[in-house]
């Protein structure tokens, strides 16, 4: 399985779902422009020693990344902008799980491109969203529960 991050802003958030990704067994994509520096202490702090333990891969950009993506149809995109919910997606084991940054969510075209791609996480009306890391890491766990027998 793979968790993509768009242009993620907080060092923390990217760590916690580092080592996330080690323990589900998932690769980290981060694409575009970053926060902060991976070699920053926030990083190290919040991925713990597991961070050497990651498997990751740097893209330049979502175009880029995608030269990179063998079935589009893997693809499954995740923002309070989903009309479905998780429970719904369409997950494979090789999966691409992808988040938007904290602040900005996804660029205009993805949400028109990947409108039937788009699921959300049910939350209620007194919050507008869950932090980054929560969600995928709910989104990582419901993901594995739908394709580990």
């Amino acid at each position: 399985m793979n968790v993509v991050l768009i242009n993620p802003e907080i060092p923390f958030n990217t760590g916690n779902i580092g080592r996330t990704c080690v323990g589900a067994g998932c690769t980290l994509h981060l694409v575009g422009k970053l926060g902060f520096d991976l070699s920053e202490k926030e990083i190290r702090r919040s991925g713990l020693d597991y961070w050497a333990k990651l498997n990751y891969k740097l893209h330049n950009n979502f175009e880029d990344f995608l030269k990179t993506v063998d079935d589009k149809n893997k693809l499954i995109f995740f923002s309070t902008k989903g009309k479905k919910t998780l429970w719904q997606a369409p997950y494979t084991a090789d999966s691409y799980l992808i988040f938007g940054s904290e602040s900005a969510g996804f660029a205009k075209e993805i949400y028109t491109d990947y409108a039937d791609k788009l699921y959300r996480i049910p939350v209620s009306s007194d919050i507008r969203s869950l932090n980054l890391s929560s969600s995928a890491a709910i989104v990582i766990y419901e993901a594995m529960r739908q394709t580990k027998n």
